[in-house]
Formats: structure tokens, sequence, C-alpha cells
């Protein structure tokens, strides 16, 4: 039996986990559980970039809360978007500090850029189209060399360690399904996205909701998982060669100044919002999808030939660079584009502090419900999220030095088998792209509530300790809570959209 005594455990290492361990005391010891490879998580595919003012203008903060409130529709915490806009320069000023090399003019300020919500331009980038990529590859580095930081790779949280109210670690699990349980005094999830319960998503291969599946078991609260953000210009395949994670056209690609048309080559978004293109991603992943269905075609086209050659490849080098190697030139070509599922808005509920109701556990980043998101995401506002709540969890902790009595843990001999699990998360995901998409209706939902139901309690009933099964009972879990809070919740509501 391997057990291991922590003081801080963080699962996750994307944005959330590796900057809330940063933020921490360097005298606290911290262990972060990476379910891949370090640099495989949804952080490092961001696009677009971190929305967030460098300024302490009233006037330009109110603004960005305001947008915000806007594209959130409703269902948002005030106060958390307020801590959110309001934290945004400490935290983008120590990610600078860190050495994340954000683009810069010729003069050495800052370039930002403007994405549908945005009233302004107030979104900071890197590599061009490389702000996951650029930030995370500066602090894997950094954590890497903090001595007081460990991290263990390719292992997968499963279950939470959790008695009378109080969380006191989690168990993981190996590629050889090898079970590990970590004690600890504080306990961070930091697990990332639910991609996988879509057929196609724009999320890396593991954002399967383990973050959230594992909350659930442990009696934790969840909240708002009927809101799933679809991004509306993800690459679509005409040839039908990519396949798994699908690549997304940015927002900044329209924020730049590049229109949507449909199959017949008609700008479009004028008769859905005077914002045009740069409308909130669930107007427009609406949009999309109404012109797909007028027109019986599965894509639309982003037109960015006028931006030309030489900005596209300077500006969007990893976007020009996809499209190339799918036959595709920018400067000349209309780029296929469809809506799919890219961000999960609700989640474990946590407070101000990054804290759940059960005791010394906390939650950040796209496993999480804040509240900053309302019932559709501005775009840009996930990675500044993992900051500023990142930053307050770590604050709260720096200042609780409590030690806790551990349980005893009685390990059950682990019960292996050399099932595949595969039909059935396919099946999952089928369901969920045929009911539970953009748009929803009573019956549709009905039907998958079934379909899934009918996986889970399976699932349940015959229990074994792999990390495969766990893939799946995590997908069928999360898949299970989306679509019951889709069921009801009858009206509709920024990424929430029933016709019946």
């Amino acid at each position: 039996m391997n057990i291991l005594k922590k003081d801080i455990v963080i699962f996750g290492a994307g944005l959330a986990g590796l900057y809330t361990a940063l933020n921490i005391d360097e005298n606290r010891k911290i262990t972060i559980i990476a379910k891949e490879k370090l640099g495989l998580s949804n952080s490092n595919l961001a696009q677009g970039g971190i929305a967030g003012e460098l300024s302490d203008s009233e006037k330009i903060l109110t603004a960005h809360i305001n947008d915000t409130l806007v594209a959130g529709v409703g269902l948002f915490s005030q106060e958390a978007i307020k801590e959110l806009v309001y934290q945004a320069k400490e935290n983008l000023e120590f990610l600078i500090e860190l050495g994340v090399p954000f683009d810069v003019d010729k003069e050495g300020n800052i370039l930002l850029t403007k994405e549908a919500g945005h009233s302004t331009r107030r979104i900071l980038h890197a590599g061009g189209d490389a702000t996951g990529q650029k930030v995370m590859e500066t602090l894997i580095k950094v954590c890497q060399n903090k001595p007081n930081i460990e991290i263990i790779e390719e292992a997968m949280l499963f279950d939470l360690i959790t008695k009378d109210g109080v969380c006191f670690g989690g168990k993981i699990i190996d590629h050889e399904n090898q079970v590990t349980t970590i004690l600890a005094n504080h306990t961070i999830l930091a697990t990332g996205g639910i991609g996988a319960v879509y057929k196609d998503s724009t999320n890396a291969h593991g954002a399967s909701g383990d973050g959230i599946a594992a909350a659930y078991r442990a009696g934790v609260e969840i909240q708002n998982m009927e809101f799933v953000q679809f991004h509306p210009t993800v690459f679509y395949d005409v040839k039908n060669e990519i396949k798994g994670q699908k690549f997304l056209i940015s927002e900044a690609v329209r924020g730049e100044g590049a229109y949507l048309r449909n199959i017949e080559k008609e700008r479009f978004m004028d008769k859905y919002d005077q914002r045009l293109e740069l409308a909130p991603r669930d107007i427009v992943s609406r949009a999309i999808t109404h012109e797909m269905y007028d027109t019986w075609s599965e894509y639309v086209y982003i037109d960015a030939r006028h931006l030309g050659k030489e900005f596209l490849e300077k500006r969007f080098p990893t976007i020009y660079g996809k499209c190339l190697e799918n036959g595709l030139h920018m400067e000349s070509d209309l780029i296929p584009v469809a809506p799919v599922e890219h961000y999960g808005i609700g989640g474990i509920k946590i407070d101000i502090n990054g804290k759940t109701n059960v005791k010394n556990l906390y939650a950040n980043g796209e496993c999480c419900n804040s509240g900053v998101h309302g019932a559709n995401r501005l775009a840009s506002n996930s990675l500044l999220e993992c900051l500023v709540f990142g930053k307050r969890i770590a604050k709260f902790i720096n200042t609780n030095n409590e030690q806790l009595e551990f349980p005893e843990i009685h390990e059950e001999e682990p019960k292996l088998n050399h099932f595949s699990y595969h039909d059935v998360r396919e099946q999952v995901r089928n369901v969920m792209n045929d009911y539970v998409f953009i748009v929803r209706t009573s019956d549709g939902l009905a039907i998958a509530k079934k379909i899934i139901d009918k996986h889970y309690n399976s699932l349940l009933k015959h229990k074994f300790t792999t990390m495969d099964y766990y893939r799946a009972l995590n997908t069928t879990t999360v898949a299970k809570l989306i679509t019951e809070a889709a069921l009801n919740r009858k009206e509709s509501i920024g990424c929430h959209y029933r016709i019946d």
C-alpha cells in the first residue's frame, strides 16, 4: 500500500495548478499531479490570449466588468467579476516578472488585441497566437526550478479522501494501474476541462472532467453544469482526416477584422446581432448553426483574405501553419469552420477564495464555477480567472498552517480487469453531440439521459481499479451532470438554449 503524506497537493498541472503553486510561500512543500506529460493541457492550447487591463483607471476597469456582465447574461457573481477585473494588473505583472514573453511593439509596449464581446483591445498575447504555449513553457520552467515544488507526471486523480466534511487529499492511479494515496493538509483541484465528454472538442485529450467527477462522488457541491460553451469557429475538416482534438481558429482572427460567410459565401451576422462577428460566443455559435441548417451545409467560412499574407503570417503563425498543412492559404482561401465543444462553464462551486463546501478543499480553473462567467464566458477571461483565483487560494493557504490529523487509511485490494471501455465513451460522446449540443429539446435531453444513465449505473455496478475504467466513469458522470442540469433548466439563457 503506497501512502504519501504531503502539506499541499495540487491535482492538475495547467495554468490553474502551476500558477497557484507559484504564489504559495516557498517554505511550504507542494506536490503537483499531472495527468499527462507536462505541457499537455488545455492551457497550452490557448491561442487568443489573456484578457485584463494593465490600468488602475476606474472607467477602463468598469468597461471590462460591463463586457463580462453582458456576455455572461445572468447567473454571475458581481463580487467575483469585480475581483477578477481589479486584480488583473497585479497578476499580469507577475507573469511578466516570471518571464512570459508577451508580444510587444518596437518601443516595447505590450500589444493588445480584441475578441468577441470585448468593447476595446485588452487581450495580451504571446507568440502571435501561441499565448498558452508561451505562458506554460515559462511557468513549467519556473516550477521545475523551485525546491519546494515536486511534480508527478502521468498520474490521474480518481477519488478524494473526505471524512466529516473535511478533505484529506486524494487517490491517484498511473498507466500501470498502480494506486497511490496522497494525504495532504490542503487539496487543490485544478484538473481542467470536459472536452472528452463530447465527440468533437478543442480540448486536450485528457480533459475528461476528473476533478468534477471525483468531487461529485465525494459530495462536493457542483453548479451550473448545463452551461457548455461551444467555440463558433473551429476548423472543419472537409477531407475528414483529422482525428480527435480539433484546432480552433481563434476569436482574435475576427477581432482583427475577419468575416463570417455561409456556404453561399454571403456574410450573415447582420441578421443576428448588431455586433456582427464580434457578438458573444453563444450568439455566434447559434447564428452559425442556423445558417448551416438553412443552407443544408456542415460548415461556414472565415474570410480573412483582405487582411493580407504578411499580417496573417506574423499575427497568427500557428493558425496560418495549420491551414497550410490542410492545403489552405488564409490570404487567398476561405477557411471552413463549425462550432465545437470548447469550455465547461459550470463545475465545482467555489467562493471568492476558491474554497469549496468541503473544508481544506479548493478548486481553480475550468473545473470550478467561480461565478465570473455567468451563463456564457467572455472570450479570454478564463486564463485570467486561473491567475486571480490561484493567487487568492495561495493567499488563503499562506495564512493557514493547520496540520490535519489524517484518518487511518484502509486500502482495498485493487480490482483489475482487461476490459476496454472505449465503446462506452464513444456512445456517451455521440449522445452528447446529438442531443446535448448548442440547441436542445426536452425530448432529446430525455433520450440522452436514458442512455447515459444506463452506462453510469452499469459502471457503478461493476467497479474496477484501472485508469481506463475511471476515464469511462468520469466521462459518463460529467455527461450525466450536464444532461440533468440541462433538463432541469427550462428557460434558455446564455450557452443553454432550448427550443421547446
